[in-house]
């Protein structure tokens, strides 16, 4: 059967059928020739040697070797039993084992036969033996595409036990390449392919399953991996351009007295040059009539909540209202106290709806937002909610945007009640003139802030459809934190310094890790750590505060007043504090089980000091067991205070699913691209992205007409809104 169309089911594919096509698309997700096509080795073995049993070597290494099966047994054991068969060559004796699949396997061994056994080898009482070898008839290995390097694919425990071999996989793909011959469309246009000399798609795949020789490898994974970072840039820069194009955004032309009255006289301190530069960046945006959805990246402390005000002051210069939201009610009422004091001297309506503000304080704050006299409202969660309408919303400000999910976010667009025309928000039809006029509330201006900086390669790839836009400097004054490590034999020595530093007025952080499986051994270890300090540190002389996740919110917010007032000199508390807490007279942090937290989180704890003018100190206490993943991570705090080096560390550690979370990261189910190893070709594929679009950004070109056709394949059913913000 000739195969014309790779989306026919993997069943009709000889060597497969409806049972293993079943185990091959609950396993891997193969359904299609075309996935089989696509489900890429990950690594290669030399089969270019042949051993001889009396050469093998007590090594445990992959060897292969020829000979002939000339017993079978079937041995019986505690659970089971295991089939043992003696495999002879010219020199020698070894025996082949296999503890799993014994009936099938003992069917379909031949005696006498000449096979090709690869695998490993164990030594035992003198005699060589190999378990669950692949066997091969001599004459169908002589039959099969020879390659030197022999693909090895993935494969789960259940494959395996179901003799769905690695070998079978491998004869499957090359059952199927026998099939389509070489008939492959290239879906990349010949300008790219020959500007970055790359070879054709029909050739990268042969030498991804079959590579004739190591060159040609490193050439078909080259190929592969640009043209897989290829379509994710097309489709993420695509999204910015339709959504610059097709959703409108209010006209914030004027620069004004709120804006002006506070840049020239309340400004506590001068912007840095990357403050101006951002601020100059959100204006344009915001002057253009296009909605604006940037990414506002920042290190902590380096000033993010000062560029977003004078954002919010522009709106409410151009009639608007604003809107602020927290992933938490510390962080909220941190902004709010924060931004009520920075508009103390100015004629601004600010209020704060969290979980716990009360009916009453709710239907004032709701008659504000909708008669609009209410100017910025600043909250958590609670701004999501229906009941919650504004009069005239111009801008939506998110912070620790990472927290939210898409579906919240979404719902700050239908806030206000003005109506727009638009297009219908949808790829296909935005790529045609054959546009659907309909009704929409022009959405509010959205900016998205973290502080948790992300590594260039995956801010292009995760947030690629944003605009980004980076505070790569710190204000003036600032003093790099002095970060060391000790182990837990050096406690008095910390305890010593922590008295020290009290006794010149300052106070200091002791946090305890908090690992959600764990959470009452996890306040075990806070107990016990308040009572060790509570012992070293005795009232009346010292006061320590306590907050931790299982505590009332008012007994927590009790807690933490106390501490900002200077009542207590230590605040011994749990990751609560990681966002959100701005004491700049807290001077140092101890953060007991270092080892138990990641890079970003560290990162973010120590960024709870040196918000003062004083020398800040953060002390990393460990055990002396550490993995050398943790190693890396505590060496890396001590030798720098960059997020962005701290971030690329993380990504090369944890990799880009982890470091995003399961509801980030679906964009980077890449198959054969790696983030880590492969920005070269990340920012490469960028660039010829933009400059395809840039030239046809609806592939009108009829050189592009095979790539339109596989973006279209990618991206059918996926509506622009998929992916807001």
């Amino acid at each position: 059967m000739a195969f014309t169309n790779l989306h026919t089911s993997i069943e009709y594919l000889k060597g497969v059928g409806s049972a293993r096509a079943d185990l091959l698309r609950k396993e891997l997700g193969i359904r299609t020739l075309s996935d089989l096509l696509h489900f890429f080795p990950n690594r290669y073995l030399d089969r270019t040697q042949f051993f001889k049993v009396n050469g093998l070597l007590q090594n445990s290494a992959e060897v292969q070797v020829v000979g002939k099966i000339v017993n079978i047994k079937t041995v019986q054991q505690k659970r089971g039993s295991r089939l043992v068969a003696t495999f002879i060559d010219d020199t020698g004796t070894m025996e082949l084992v296999w503890f799993r699949g014994v009936k099938w396997i003992k069917e379909s061994l031949k005696l006498n036969t000449a096979y090709v056994a690869f695998g490993k080898v164990n030594h035992f009482n003198g005699t060589f033996s190999m378990p669950h070898p692949e066997l091969e008839l001599v004459t169908e290995y002589k039959k099969s595409l020879q390659t030197a390097m022999q693909p090895v694919y993935p494969s789960t425990e259940l494959l395996s036990k179901k003799g769905v071999t690695n070998r079978i996989v491998s004869k499957m793909i090359q059952n199927l390449f026998l099939e389509l011959g070489n008939r492959f469309q290239e879906n990349l246009p010949v300008a790219i392919i020959d500007k970055l000399h790359l070879i054709s798609k029909g050739e990268a795949l042969f030498n991804i399953h079959f590579p004739k020789s190591p060159q040609l490898l490193t050439k078909a994974q080259q190929r592969l991996k640009f043209e897989e970072l290829f379509f994710i840039q097309l489709q993420l820069i695509r999204k910015n351009m339709i959504h610059k194009t097709q959703i409108k955004g209010y006209v914030f032309d004027t620069i004004g007295d709120y804006f002006n009255t506070f840049y020239n006289n309340y400004l506590p301190f001068e912007l840095t040059n990357a403050q101006k530069r951002v601020v100059k960046e959100f204006r344009k945006d915001m002057s253009t009539g296009a909605q604006m959805n940037r990414l506002l990246q920042g290190d902590v402390g380096s000033g993010k909540t000062i560029v977003a005000l004078l954002t919010i002051l522009i709106a409410l210069d151009n009639g608007f209202q604003a809107a602020l939201i927290a992933p938490t009610e510390i962080l909220a009422n941190q902004h709010f106290i924060a931004i009520t004091e920075l508009l103390s001297e100015m004629d601004i309506h600010v209020k704060i709806l969290t979980g716990s503000t009360k009916t009453k304080e709710r239907r004032i704050i709701h008659a504000a937002l909708e008669d609009g006299s209410l100017d910025i409202l600043i909250g958590t969660h609670a701004l999501f909610e229906d009941k919650v309408q504004f009069k005239k919303l111009g801008i939506a400000v998110i912070d620790e945007q990472h927290r939210f999910g898409v579906a919240q976010r979404a719902k700050m667009w239908m806030k206000s009640p003005s109506p727009q025309e638009t297009s219908e928000p949808n790829e296909e039809k935005a790529a045609t003139n054959n546009q659907t006029k309909v009704t929409a509330p022009i959405p509010p201006h959205i900016l998205v802030m973290t502080a948790t900086p992300i590594p260039r390669t995956l801010a292009m790839s995760v947030y690629g459809d944003l605009d980004i836009s980076i505070i790569d400097e710190l204000p003036p004054g600032r003093k790099q934190i002095i970060t060391a490590h000790r182990y837990d034999s050096n406690r008095l020595s910390v305890f010593k310094f922590m008295k020290e530093e009290i006794a010149k007025g300052r106070q200091v952080y002791v946090v305890y890790p908090l690992i959600q499986e764990s959470k009452k051994l996890d306040f075990k270890d806070l107990m016990d750590g308040y009572e060790s300090i509570s012992r070293e540190f005795p009232q009346p002389k010292y006061q320590i505060s306590i907050v931790h996740g299982q505590m009332k919110s008012a007994d927590k917010d009790y807690e933490m007043n106390r501490f900002i007032n200077h009542e207590t000199q230590i605040m011994v508390a749990t990751t609560v504090i990681e966002v959100g807490v701005n004491i700049p007279n807290a001077s140092a942090m101890v953060i007991e089980s270092a080892e138990r937290f990641g890079l970003s989180q560290l990162h973010q704890l120590r960024g709870r000091v040196g918000r003062g003018a004083e020398q800040s100190f953060c002390i990393l206490m460990t055990s002396f067991k550490l993995t050398s993943d943790a190693k890396t991570r505590l060496e890396t705090m001590v030798a720098t205070n960059d997020g962005f080096e701290i971030a690329e560390v993380d990504l090369k550690l944890r990799g880009p699913g982890d470091l995003m979370g399961t509801q980030q990261s679906g964009v980077l189910n890449l198959k054969i691209a790696d983030l880590v190893k492969d920005g070269a070709i990340l920012k490469r594929a960028r660039e010829m992205a933009f400059e395809l679009l840039k030239n046809d950004p609806n592939f009108l070109d009829p050189n592009n007409l095979q790539l339109k056709r596989t973006y279209q394949e990618i991206t059918k059913n996926k509506a622009i809104w998929a992916n807001i913000s």
